[in-house]
């Protein structure tokens, strides 16, 4: 009888799991628990890269690399001190290990050491066998520091060593963008795609780079390329989109969100800016269609649910607009923006004490804005809640002190509390700062305004007209 074929069980990762479940020990060479170990770290699967090599050092326990294994598992636990000491004892047998300096580069830079850190993975330069990898772990380092020129130089040298080491190129790129060099950015990836014509990623970032410059049909050239060399390139799709709305071009934005649709999962990006095309174009109903696509495919994306609340507020529909800021704020009732409409859809709707309510839920989320202090000082003045209206303005005097609006309305509201000596005090200090702003005091305290003393001040602190 022939016996079942035992090939598919030789394979090192399928043995090992066979292993665990079982708990028949099994042996393997050092090499195959170092492939088990590396796959388990690629996959995220930390607990069970720690248990293979734990394993792994059992049955190998001289093996240098099984060490560096359980120093990367030390240094994830964030074990410093002991995956140092582990280092130094590795060092002391095999000091030419490149490994090693790594491993203690990177607990340097856990540490905040980063220039130490350089000088390790620079010793490691010097005898490493793959250049590429260190020079990119010490861009990083220059990353870490702030030191973007270095930086860019070190990925760009790992560039040199692997064009299709794409981490690197956008990291080349990120440091150009932060030094602002927009025009060295292209002209380095220019130099680039001389050399790699079908490069979709530096077409890409090339669009990218004209789309900050503002040139919009260099741009729209680039992501073409970018689509050329990968038409299942969805960031090219995506960037081409965004390129053509500003170029009022919207039936041709569409055109390119929507294919990026068919090539993956839609993402709310494409849906929402498919609904902001639409409504350009004057049609509401797709507008709406893909607004309410979009939060149906990302309820936390509050970009959607603005738009559509935005879209009814602009129609004059506010009873619509509050339907919609209430459902996304039952999903993020933390949402300062959608506070802030809250409070705007409820004032036009005369609900005072819900507006109030919403402007005092935005400052309490820390939008400090003006607007809002002023906002929800005139509606508590509407609501006759004079004490609690001098308690907003006088917290909002720490963001805004000597603020001709805010003192104004401090004036008013001391005349209304009958306390004359500091509403005097405030509407002498409003018109010193800005006397422009007197209208505060006719609009909402007009009974005020028309007090001859009131009258008198105004007279006499406001500035002649030249």
């Amino acid at each position: 009888m022939q016996l079942p074929s035992n090939e598919h069980n030789n394979f090192p990762l399928t043995r090992f799991e066979s292993m665990l479940k079982t708990n028949n020990v099994l042996f393997f060479d050092s090499e195959e628990f170092e492939e088990i170990i590396q796959h388990y770290l690629e996959n995220g699967k930390i607990a069970l890269a720690k248990k293979a090599t734990k394993l792994g050092l059992e049955q190998h326990p001289t093996s240098t690399n099984l060490k560096l294994f359980q120093v990367e598992m030390y240094i994830f636990e964030d074990k410093l001190d002991v995956a140092d000491q582990l280092l130094d004892e590795l060092y002391l047998l095999e000091p030419s290990n490149e490994e090693i300096y790594i491993q203690k580069a990177n607990i340097f830079s856990r540490r905040d050491l980063h220039t130490d850190a350089i000088k390790l993975l620079e010793a490691a330069l010097e005898i490493t066998e793959d250049a590429s990898d260190v020079l990119s772990l010490i861009g990083m380092e220059y990353l870490f520091l702030e030191d973007f020129e270095n930086a860019k130089y070190f990925f760009m040298k790992c560039v040199e060593e692997d064009e299709q080491d794409y981490s690197a190129l956008y990291n080349i790129i990120y440091c150009f963008e932060y030094l602002e060099q927009y025009e060295a950015a292209i002209d380095y990836l220019n130099d680039f795609l001389n050399k790699n014509p079908y490069c979709e990623v530096a077409w890409h970032q090339v669009g990218k780079q004209y789309y900050t410059l503002k040139d919009y049909n260099k741009a729209l050239a680039a992501f073409d390329f970018a689509i050329i060399s990968d038409d299942r390139f969805i960031g090219a799709y995506l960037e081409k989109g965004k390129v053509l709305e500003k170029l009022s071009k919207y039936s041709e934005a569409i055109e390119s969100y929507t294919i990026t649709l068919g090539l993956d999962d839609p993402t709310s990006f494409a849906l929402l800016r498919i609904g902001k095309c639409y409504e350009k174009l004057g049609e509401t109903e797709l507008a709406l269609q893909f607004y309410s696509k979009c939060v149906e495919e990302d309820a936390l994306l509050d970009k959607g649910w603005i738009a559509i609340t935005d879209y009814y507020l602009k129609n004059k529909n506010y009873k619509k607009a509050l339907y919609f800021i209430e459902k996304a704020l039952n999903i993020d009732s933390e949402n300062v923006l959608y506070w802030k409409r809250y409070a705007k859809i409820n004032t036009r709707l005369n609900l005072f004490e819900e507006a109030e309510h919403g402007y005092r839920r935005t400052l309490e989320l820390g939008n400090y804005e003006l607007e809002s202090w002023l906002q929800r000082a005139d509606i508590l003045i509407h609501l006759g809640e004079y004490e609690a209206c001098v308690k907003n303005l006088f917290q909002a005097t720490e963001f805004y002190p000597e603020n001709a609006e805010i003192e104004f309305r401090l004036a008013g509201l001391y005349y209304y509390l009958a306390d004359d000596r500091k509403a005097e005090y405030h509407l002498k200090n409003a018109l010193s700062f800005n006397d422009e702003f007197v209208m505060i005091i006719e609009e909402l305290f007009p009974t005020v305004f028309v007090r001859n003393s009131v009258k008198e001040i105004i007279k006499k602190h406001k500035k002649p007209s030249i």
